[in-house]
C-alpha cells in the first residue's frame, strides 16, 4: 500500500468515524491508524493546505504563491519602515530633525535613495572576479527571505472562505525548519567572504576574513541556545514551536533566560550590528568587504542588512516570545494574530536601534573573547543544566546536582578565564607588545 492509498484510507476513516460506521480490522486498520496519527500530528505542525494524499491541485499552488509574493513585499515594506524608524529615532536622541523630505514625515526617503541607487554607475575593479562578485550580494539578500519563509506570523486563514483551503500565515512549514533557517542563515557568510576575495583589493579581503572569524565564532552559541529551545519544545518545526509556547509556557521562561540572551546577543553579532559592527568599520577598512561595490549591488547588501535584522528579530520572537501568541483571549481580534507579532517585533527592532545609539564599538580582541571565552561556555553550560531537568522525573534531586554541577564547572570556567586574561596581560606588558587599544582593526 503506497503512502497516498495510505492517507487516502485514513482520511475515509476519519470521515467513517464522524459518521459512526465501524472501522476496519486487521493489519489494514494498523496502516490506517498509524497514517491517521501521521496526519493528526502533521496538522498540527505542517501546513494543513498540504496534507499527504490530496495530491497537487492549482487552488494551493496558487494559495502557496500569494503566500510566497506577500512575504516577500512585506520584508522589503518592512526593511523600508526600519531604515526610516532607525534614522528619525536616533536623530531625535541627537537633537536633529532626521529624514523629513520625501513623503509624509520622510516615510519614502528611504524608498528615494534606493531609487537613486539603483540609477548610479555599476563599476567592476579591473582585478575583479566578474561572475563571483556578480553573485555575491545575491548570496547576502537570498538567505534574509529564505529564512523568513518559515516563520510563522498568525494562526490559521481560510483563503476564498473555503474550510478545505486552509493553511497557516505562513510561507512554509517545514517538519525541520529551525535547522533550515539555522542552514540558511550561514550561507550568508558565504556573500561576505566572496564579496571581499573577488573584488581584487587587500582591503574587502581583510573586511571579509574578518566578517567570517565573527561569524563563526557566534554561530556555536546561537546554535547551542537554539538547541536548548529543541530540547525543551521537543520539534524541529517553527510552528510546533510556537505551539508549544500556549499560554504563558515561552521558552524564554522555560529555558531560564539564558538561552534568550545569548541567542539575542549572538544573533545581533551574526547581523553585524552595532556593537558588533567591525566588518564594516568605515574609519578603520575603507568600508569594509563591499569597497569596491556599487550601484544597485551596493543597494543588495544594504538591503540584506536590514532584512537580517528583521528576519532574525522575527526568529527570536517565534522561539522565545511566543511567535503570534498570547496568553489570554483579548475582547478585539484573536490570541493568535498577526498584531501581537507585529507588536513583539517592534520592541525587538527598537532595542536594536537603541543598541546602535547608545553602545561604542567593541574592539576586536573583546569581540572574540565574548565569543568563545563568555558565550559558548555558557551556552554549553546551560544546555547540561537543561537536559538533567528533561531527561529524568525526579528533578528536584537532579535539578539540584545540575546546579551543584554548574557551580562547580563555572568556578573552574571562571578561574581558567582569568589565568588566560593574566597571561595575555603579561604578553602585552613585555618589550615587544602590542596593546590591542592601540591597534584596533590593523593586521
Amino acid at each position: 500500500m503506497s503512502v497516498a492509498s495510505i492517507a487516502a484510507a485514513a482520511l475515509h476513516f476519519a470521515v467513517d468515524a464522524q459518521q459512526g460506521v465501524e472501522p476496519p480490522i486487521g493489519g489494514e486498520a494498523q496502516l490506517v491508524t498509524s497514517a491517521t496519527e501521521a496526519l493528526r500530528t502533521f496538522s498540527e505542525n505542517g501546513d494543513p493546505l498540504l496534507v499527504p494524499g490530496r495530491g497537487l491541485l492549482w487552488a494551493p499552488l496558487l494559495i502557496v504563491l500569494v503566500k510566497v509574493v506577500l512575504a516577500f513585499v512585506i520584508l522589503l515594506v518592512g526593511v523600508m519602515l526600519m531604515v526610516w524608524f532607525e534614522r528619525k529615532k536616533i536623530s531625535d536622541m541627537q537633537n536633529r530633525i532626521g529624514p523629513n523630505r520625501a513623503g509624509p514625515w520622510g516615510l519614502l526617503q528611504t524608498l528615494a535613495d534606493g531609487t537613486k541607487l539603483f540609477f548610479k554607475e555599476d563599476l567592476f575593479p579591473e582585478k575583479a572576479d566578474k561572475a563571483v562578485f556578480r553573485l555575491a550580494p545575491y548570496l547576502s539578500a537570498v538567505p534574509a527571505f529564505l529564512t523568513f519563509a518559515v516563520i510563522p506570523l498568525g494562526g490559521v486563514i481560510h483563503p476564498f472562505n473555503q474550510e478545505k483551503w486552509a493553511t497557516y500565515l505562513q510561507v512554509a512549514s517545514p517538519p525541520m525548519g529551525v535547522l533550515f533557517s539555522l542552514a540558511i542563515s550561514s550561507i550568508a557568510v558565504y556573500g561576505v567572504m566572496l564579496a571581499g576575495w573577488s573584488s581584487g583589493s587587500k582591503y574587502p579581503l581583510i573586511g571579509s576574513v574578518r566578517a567570517s572569524a565573527q561569524m563563526v565564532s557566534y554561530e556555536a552559541a546561537m546554535g547551542l541556545s537554539l538547541a536548548a529551545v529543541i530540547l525543551v519544545n521537543g520539534t524541529l518545526s517553527t510552528q510546533g514551536i510556537v505551539n508549544a509556547q500556549a499560554g504563558l509556557k515561552w521558552n524564554i521562561f522555560t529555558t531560564g533566560l539564558i538561552p534568550f540572551v545569548i541567542f539575542a546577543i549572538a544573533g545581533t553579532a551574526e547581523l553585524n550590528r552595532p556593537p558588533f559592527d567591525l566588518v564594516e568599520a568605515e574609519s578603520e577598512l575603507v568600508g569594509g568587504f563591499h569597497t569596491e561595490y556599487s550601484s544597485a549591488r551596493f543597494a543588495f547588501f544594504f538591503l540584506a542588512e536590514f532584512m537580517n535584522t528583521i528576519t532574525m528579530s522575527a526568529l527570536i520572537v517565534t522561539l522565545f516570545l511566543g511567535g503570534p501568541r498570547i496568553p489570554w483571549d483579548p475582547p478585539f481580534f484573536s490570541a493568535v494574530s498577526p498584531v501581537w507579532f507585529a507588536v513583539k517585533l517592534y520592541f525587538l527592532l527598537y532595542g536594536y536601534v537603541l543598541l546602535r545609539a547608545t553602545l561604542p564599538r567593541f574592539r576586536y580582541d573583546q569581540l572574540m573573547d565574548l565569543g568563545w571565552k563568555r558565550l559558548i561556555p555558557m551556552a554549553l553550560l546551560w544546555l547540561l543544566v537543561i537536559a538533567a531537568f528533561q531527561t529524568t522525573d525526579d528533578r528536584v534531586r537532579n535539578g539540584a546536582i545540575a546546579f551543584v554541577g554548574a557551580a562547580i564547572a563555572g568556578g573552574l570556567l571562571l578561574a581558567a578565564m582569568r589565568v588566560g586574561q593574566k597571561t595575555s596581560e603579561l604578553e602585552r606588558s613585555g618589550p615587544n607588545s602590542v596593546d590591542p587599544r592601540t591597534t584596533t582593526g590593523r593586521f
